[in-house]
């Protein structure tokens, strides 16, 4: 079941980049995962600016494709702590795990044809 609208998962995006903003500061995150942290922040920033859906300034990424994007982030963000090592740092290795599942969660739920469903209603 598709719960999530298009325009609600605006605002989880813009709330996924606060978290990332916000992570380091608040987690007490060392270097890597910190940077690594802003690094997404920036390029979800993007993701969301740039697709087409409500939150989008540009509309240049399909919303569909927005989804799959979430498809490989989700599980690339569980992955990160092992693959960039810092697994052994605790705090760092949770937080990227749980945003992970949470982007997973969220993609799950969310309408990505929506959109386009809006889209051929308005042109009838």
């Amino acid at each position: 079941m598709k719960v999530i609208t298009p325009r609600a998962h605006g605002y989880l995006d813009f709330l996924t980049v606060a978290i990332f903003l916000l992570a380091p500061t608040l987690l007490g995150l060392s270097q890597l995962p910190a940077m690594l942290a802003y690094i997404l922040a920036v390029v979800h920033l993007i993701v969301t600016l740039t697709s087409d859906f409500p939150f989008g300034a540009f509309k240049l990424i399909p919303f569909t494709i927005h989804g799959w994007i979430e498809r490989i982030v989700g599980p690339s963000l569980i992955a990160l702590p092992f693959i960039a090592g810092f697994s052994n740092e605790e705090i760092a290795r949770n937080f990227y795990i749980a945003i992970g599942l949470v982007i997973i969660v969220v993609g799950f739920l969310t309408d990505y044809q929506g959109v386009a469903r809006d889209k051929k209603i308005q042109k009838e």
